[in-house]
């Protein structure tokens, strides 16, 4: 597919949803400038120390999905048909979880909505109209969800959060800023934070009700992230990467 720069920034979301499928050539002046492709993570995103026996060569079912989960006391996602090992966090990075869901569990409580932290799965389908149809499974660091009505009769949350954060670590980069930032925009969630540790940035993502990027912004040393979705909600950086 070809398209002009214009087009691709008015509607990014869109194009990198349709680059799964056939890449993307971006065109400006009548040129061919850059080409937009699907991102393909190398094993090492994947594939840990603590799962060597184990190999992804293929897209596998959710049954086979579930059969590994069972098999193991490890944890899991399942994004794209791929299964991605959950490696043991750090300190600094639990430290930034920590900080964050402090600020997220004082300004939701007693409002409808909840603040959350891993583990626990969300089940997303992206575009698809069932689970069944693209079946996804995250662990998300932590979340707020606004549809305590879709946790299930098991004890299972089976909705789309409306704000999603990720902590940054050496093996997560490219799979939090790359194929989540796809899924979470295609499966309805409303707003996106990556906290990145390392650089002592956020960077935070809002999407339209058409599961397209409204809004990116970079916040750096010394500024304040806001929400898009909660009015007030918002965090110093200082109180998240320089606590203790």
């Amino acid at each position: 597919m070809r398209v002009n720069t214009t087009d691709l920034q008015n509607a990014f979301g869109k194009y990198l949803a349709l680059a799964e499928d056939e890449d993307i050539i971006v065109v400006k002046n009548g040129k061919t400038v850059a080409k937009l492709v699907r991102y393909c993570e190398p094993d090492f995103y994947y594939i840990h120390e603590e799962a060597k026996g184990y190999r992804s060569p293929r897209k596998i079912s959710y049954a086979e999905y579930i059969e590994l989960v069972e098999s193991t006391d490890q944890r899991f996602e399942l994004i794209e048909g791929e299964v991605h090992l959950l490696a043991s966090p750090g300190f600094d990075h639990q430290v930034v979880v920590s900080e964050i869901s402090a600020h997220l569990y004082a300004y939701f409580k007693n409002r409808p909505c909840r603040s959350l932290t891993a583990p626990l799965d969300v089940r997303l389908f992206g575009l698809a109209t069932r689970f069944e149809e693209n079946p996804n499974v995250v662990q998300p660091d932590l979340m707020v969800i606004c549809d305590e009505d879709k946790v299930s009769r098991d004890n299972r949350y089976e909705g789309v959060p409306t704000l999603i954060v990720e902590v940054l670590s050496p093996s997560t980069r490219g799979k939090d800023m790359a194929l989540k930032l796809n899924l979470y925009m295609k499966s309805g969630v409303l707003e996106y934070w990556i906290a990145d540790p390392a650089q002592k940035i956020m960077i935070r993502y809002s999407f339209t009700g058409d599961r397209d990027i409204r809004d990116m912004c970079t916040f750096v040393a010394g500024e304040t992230i806001n929400s898009i979705e909660f009015e007030g909600l918002e965090i110093a950086l200082k109180d998240i990467f320089e606590s203790g």
